[in-house]
């Protein structure tokens, strides 16, 4: 390959980009108006804002029972959670049902007896009395399906781990246990902003490359020395800089909003080239666009082909999807 060749036409596509007003939007101006749209509409413009989720709970220890009471007393007392307390599991579901709560917790009758048990002989399991904590979920609710489970999880493993950390306990919740900290809603969507953002450089590879099909330069750079293999190297490498001064103004508007990852500079540099690998995915996606679109005009329509699976399956979105949907989703490029 020709080094100064590519590096010709990869100056050439960035000045092309740089004089085209619509292009410069797309690329740069929309993640702004973006971020900020997000920003204003889920608590990023004010950092204080955390997400409240509204909970059920059913308690079927009793009343006087110590564990159940240590455990829901937690719950009230964190400020994600506003719990409500329900008498019968009906109500409770009807409530869920019709999306007054996002989650309903059902304690069982056994509850209080597992942790005596487990205080008992903490290192014997075979003296434990099992019991298990019904969690059920507005599926309807992207953030919640995700957030509450942690953070029910954690508070049944602080419950055993006040005198000695535990690996194991008689009382078990199907979901994983995660560290959560108190995040707005901003805060869970915007990993996803930048692959939302990134997704769009299909249709504008899709529309450059059919209008220089249109004005005759695909033509001149046929008959040119210039080889396949320099003239793609060229263009992606002219948009992969785009695409790493896209990602560099999605994260300096979505740090200004207050979104702080507790991470170190290498995942930050890591991240960032995740976002450019997925850059390379949408180029690729770009030219198959390009290659059947006649003109501009139809390469923007069926860019959307490529486009629409990766928003709504890989991004934030799919996380209030159904189950068949979440799993086709994770083999999209976005996911």
């Amino acid at each position: 390959m020709n080094i100064q060749r590519i590096a010709a036409l990869t100056k050439k596509e960035l000045k092309k980009t740089v004089r085209e007003p619509a292009a410069l939007f797309m690329i740069f101006l929309f993640p702004i108006v973006f971020v900020l749209a997000f920003g204003v509409s889920f608590g990023g413009v004010d950092g204080s804002q955390t997400v409240t989720y509204q909970v059920g709970v059913v308690n079927l220890d009793g009343a006087d029972s110590q564990g159940s009471q240590a455990f829901t007393g937690t719950l009230s007392n964190m400020t994600m959670l506003n719990v409500n307390y329900y008498q019968d599991n009906q109500t409770m579901q009807t409530d869920l049902s019709q999306g007054k709560i996002q989650a309903a917790i059902i304690v069982p009758e056994t509850f209080s007896q597992s942790i005596n048990t487990y205080y008992t002989s903490p290192t014997d399991a075979n003296q434990w009395v099992n019991s298990t904590v019904g969690l059920y979920l507005d599926q309807g609710s992207m953030v919640a399906t995700q957030a509450i489970p942690p953070i029910i999880q954690q508070v049944l493993t602080g419950i055993f781990s006040q005198n000695q950390p535990t690996a194991q306990n008689p009382i078990a919740l199907q979901t994983s246990s995660l560290e959560v900290n108190q995040m707005s809603t901003f805060d869970y969507f915007a990993p996803g902003m930048f692959t939302f953002a990134s997704i769009f450089m299909i249709m504008i590879v899709a529309q450059s490359f059919t209008a220089d099909r249109e004005s005759g330069m695909m033509k001149r750079i046929r008959i040119s020395p210039i080889t396949p293999t320099e003239f793609i190297t060229s263009q992606v490498a002219a948009y992969l800089v785009i695409a790493l001064i896209q990602a560099a103004i999605m994260f300096g508007m979505v740090y200004a909003l207050g979104f702080r990852p507790e991470i170190g500079i290498p995942i930050y540099a890591f991240a960032f080239i995740i976002v450019l690998a997925f850059s390379v995915s949408n180029v690729g996606f770009g030219l198959i666009t390009a290659t059947i679109a006649k003109s501009s005009g139809a390469a923007t329509g069926l860019s959307f082909l490529f486009l629409l699976p990766q928003m709504f399956l890989g991004t934030f979105v799919g996380a209030s999807l159904s189950g068949v949907a979440q799993s086709a989703g994770k083999i999209v490029p976005s996911y």
